[in-house]
């Protein structure tokens, strides 16, 4: 067996370093509950960027994907399969969508529903052939790739990977009237976060979804929901645009949908959108494979049965409001939305990295995201007992 330590070294010796992870290697979990290589346990207060909301291991989900492995894996879409359908059928009911794109991952969720907005803006709305614009926010993170990465704002993520697909504007986020100013008659979208998640756990002003949909039927644009993060119960509803009695023409969601079995993401949409794409417009090898339709399919039922829903609203109300109750010198806000919660640290606190490493040491796994901002955001299934444990360690790490 080997050591944490040689582990480690095996990632640096083979591995891109693309990562700045923790140095725990982590090899069983359970619950809200990992365990390291030399048995040391943890509390994990991530869930892998809200991949794991049902919890790590789900005994139910771990069973579908056991059973569906020994019956069939892939298909490819040239045939189908008998879990596709059902899919299709159950997400649409759990979200009140009309048609469903199923992708693999985030950053193909996101890059299917560009394709789709455009090509609509071109064959329903009219925009001249190459020139589509599609609205985004400063500090968005909707994924990795090299058309993603041109309309982010973050300069890390744009160095060195020029040159960038034209077509996107940038406004603030939160601000209804940057919106309708910058419209254009080529304006196709407007991409979104509910809640901006690298950024910072960044959330808009009460209404500003309600203002977005708003404008985009007034001016006939598609407004997308990068869900990917925020869906699936993590804000304390199944879409966090429900806050905001919403609904987006296309919603992206990803992540907690296969509850961190396996890779599924899907573009939930209307007709009208999603409607415009053809036989052989767009495809994936293995998105709508039978295996990850089955996870996908009973992740979501245990969301909704094991009522991890609603424990997302009443445990991150309680969390939210306890840690605002610290008396810190460090800290500068607590904000979020069901169990998604950033708490900002003034600048003089030295960076959170060395506050998720201390908790660490006491068994509490977070991460720091844009340097001043510890990210908590532990398994929907998490209680009571186990939050007043993780303040007891939270706590003395803020304020010594």
């Amino acid at each position: 067996m080997h050591t944490a330590q040689e582990l480690v070294q095996l990632e640096h010796r083979y591995g891109a370093t693309n990562y700045k992870p923790l140095d725990v290697v982590i090899n069983r979990g359970e619950g809200i509950w990992v365990w390291d290589v030399d048995g040391k346990q943890y509390i994990d207060f991530l869930s892998a960027y809200s991949a794991v909301n049902q919890g790590h291991c789900h005994p139910r989900i771990a069973a579908a994907m056991k059973e569906q492995i020994d019956k069939l894996t892939l298909t490819s879409r040239a045939f189908r399969n008998d879990q596709l359908g059902l899919f299709y059928q159950e997400l649409c009911e759990l979200t009140n969508s009309t048609m469903v794109l199923p992708m693999n991952s985030g950053a193909e969720a996101v890059e299917s529903a560009i394709k789709a907005a455009r090509k609509w803006g071109y064959y329903e709305k009219g925009v001249p052939e190459g020139l589509a614009e599609i609205i985004v926010c400063k500090n968005n993170f909707h994924g990795r790739t090299v058309t993603i990465v041109g309309f982010s704002t973050e300069a890390q993520y744009r160095d060195g990977f020029g040159p960038f697909t034209p077509g996107f504007r940038i406004i603030p986020f939160g601000d209804p009237q940057a919106l309708e100013a910058a419209i254009t008659p080529n304006t196709v979208a407007f991409l979104v976060e509910p809640i901006q998640g690298e950024a910072g756990i960044i959330v808009p002003p009460e209404g500003y979804l309600r203002e977005v949909r708003r404008i985009c039927t007034e001016q006939n644009i598609a407004m997308i929901t990068d869900e990917i993060q925020t869906g699936l119960g993590r804000t304390g509803k199944m879409l966090a645009e429900e806050h905001d009695g919403v609904e987006a023409d296309l919603t992206l969601i990803g992540k907690a949908l296969s509850g961190g079995f396996y890779p599924v993401s899907a573009v939930l949409s209307n007709k009208e959108v999603l409607g415009t794409f053809q036989p052989g417009d767009h495809g994936s090898t293995f998105g709508g494979n039978p295996l990850g339709a089955a996870v996908a399919r009973v992740a979501l039922k245990v969301l909704v049965e094991e009522g991890m829903i609603e424990n997302a609203a009443k445990m991150g109300n309680y969390l939210m409001s306890s840690l605002g109750e610290i008396d810190s010198p460090y800290i500068k806000e607590v904000r979020g939305k069901g169990l998604l919660i950033g708490l900002e640290l003034h600048p003089e606190a030295g960076g959170a990295r060395r506050f998720c490493e201390a908790l660490q040491q006491r068994g509490l796994l977070c991460k720091e995201t844009h340097d001043h901002v510890i990210r908590f955001a532990p398994p929907l299934v998490i209680q009571k007992d186990a939050i007043d444990w993780a303040l007891e360690q939270i706590e003395p790490v803020l304020t010594n």
